[in-house]
């Protein structure tokens, strides 16, 4: 039987429990897990934000996390790339992602590399969008300055 090489990939800014449930369920589904953290220009081109919490900090807590066996930094908006880069042959993402132009141009690429793509329950009663608007209105509208110099 084949060896199951995960991969999960996201920016996991404001660490909560969405991502900790990704992470957990993605590893129960393979053998070796591999967590690709967003860098900020990554998170810049994808979401047009920048992480709140700096690359170095977010993949230190992503390495901590028990479910993890590996974490790499994801530069690459193209997961065929990463593909290249790392090697794995399941790709999980949250089933948010489903049915979406962006989960069919995924499943679209995976499959040419032959890569199975898993949807996983997404947390939808936490989001790091949420709490950065959160951290905004504390911070009274300066861009979270003040949070990050807090």
């Amino acid at each position: 039987m084949a060896v199951r090489i995960g991969y999960a990939s996201g920016v996991y800014d404001l660490f909560h429990i969405g991502h900790l449930n990704l992470l957990r369920h993605a590893r129960s589904r393979c053998d070796y897990l591999i967590a690709g953290v967003a860098s900020p220009g990554m998170s810049e081109r994808l979401k047009g934000t920048t992480p709140v919490v700096p690359l170095a900090e977010r993949l230190e807590i992503v390495r901590s996390i028990r479910f993890v066996d590996d974490v790499v930094v994801d530069e690459h908006i193209n997961k065929a790339e990463t593909w290249a880069e790392v090697g794995f042959n399941v790709f999980f993402k949250g089933d948010d992602w489903r049915g979406t132009g962006k989960g069919d141009r995924l499943e679209r690429d995976m499959a040419r590399i032959k890569v199975e793509v898993v949807y996983l329950p997404y947390t939808a009663t936490t989001s790091s969008s949420v709490l950065r608007k959160a951290l905004t209105l504390l911070d009274g509208g300066r861009g979270g300055n003040a949070v990050r110099n807090a």
